[in-house]
């Protein structure tokens, strides 16, 4: 088959998966990358079999999913019930005991293509959104082989029972998320700061007469916590 795979520049498991489905299906077009970069102009030129999305940062446009003559499926974070950007996010914020992934057919329409397989598995209380990522990583790349190997013995898919269970979550409501305010109790603070604070990413933040405090955790393996103000215009 030739197929295009799309994935996410300088991840460990990505280039895993780029390397053996190109060892199994040479004729393999390879693309990865970073948001906010644009697909790149040589895309344009290519026609094939299937498009497999992995964890990519570019969202499939209609002209290319045409382009596919037989599958086009996207592998994610993230299970029915939590569509869209922010997907670990919000299902930390409701403190959920189960999470997974998704394996779709891709439609125009971010998340709402058939579903073709959910991987679920437990939550802890200690989870946080790094460990429950890397957990959602290990878990896609496992549905990756098991994917592959359909496509090399030419074996049909399933199509699972799972259906979308509401609207794709948008950036500003992930972004409302990340918003703490004096008004909030401590509760409420916890929960967005355990569900939106990710090493290298300034979430969770706090606007202030025109300062912008933002939350980051103590180097130090501890309960405590600090903060530091970024003087902006909210």
């Amino acid at each position: 088959m030739n197929i295009l795979f799309l994935g996410k520049r300088d991840d460990f498991y990505c280039e895993r998966a780029a390397n053996y489905l190109k060892l199994h299906m040479p004729n393999t077009t390879i693309f990865l990358g970073k948001r906010p970069e644009e697909l790149p102009n040589e895309i344009v030129t290519w026609n094939g079999d299937g498009i497999i999305s992995y964890l990519s940062p570019w969202i499939v446009p209609k002209w290319l999913l045409h382009r596919a003559t037989t599958l086009a499926i996207n592998l994610h974070p993230g299970t029915p019930e939590y569509p869209g950007i922010g997907c670990t996010n919000f299902a930390l914020y409701d403190e959920v005991s189960e999470f997974g992934i998704t394996c779709h057919y891709m439609l125009p329409k971010v998340d709402t293509g058939t579903i073709i397989t959910v991987k679920r598995f437990p939550v802890y209380p200690t989870d946080s959104v790094y460990s429950l990522t890397q957990r959602c990583y290990s878990a896609i790349l496992d549905t990756f082989y098991w994917l592959v190997d359909h496509l090399i013995q030419h074996k049909p898919l399933p199509i699972s029972h799972e259906q979308w269970y509401r609207k794709p979550y948008k950036k500003v409501e992930f972004d409302e998320l990340c918003r703490l305010t004096p008004n909030m109790d401590e509760v409420e603070i916890r929960r967005r700061v355990r569900a939106t604070t990710f090493p290298g990413y300034p979430v969770p933040y706090m606007d202030i007469h025109g300062l912008r405090f933002v939350f980051k955790e103590n180097d130090q393996e501890s309960d405590d916590r600090t903060s530091r103000a970024i003087p902006s215009r909210p």
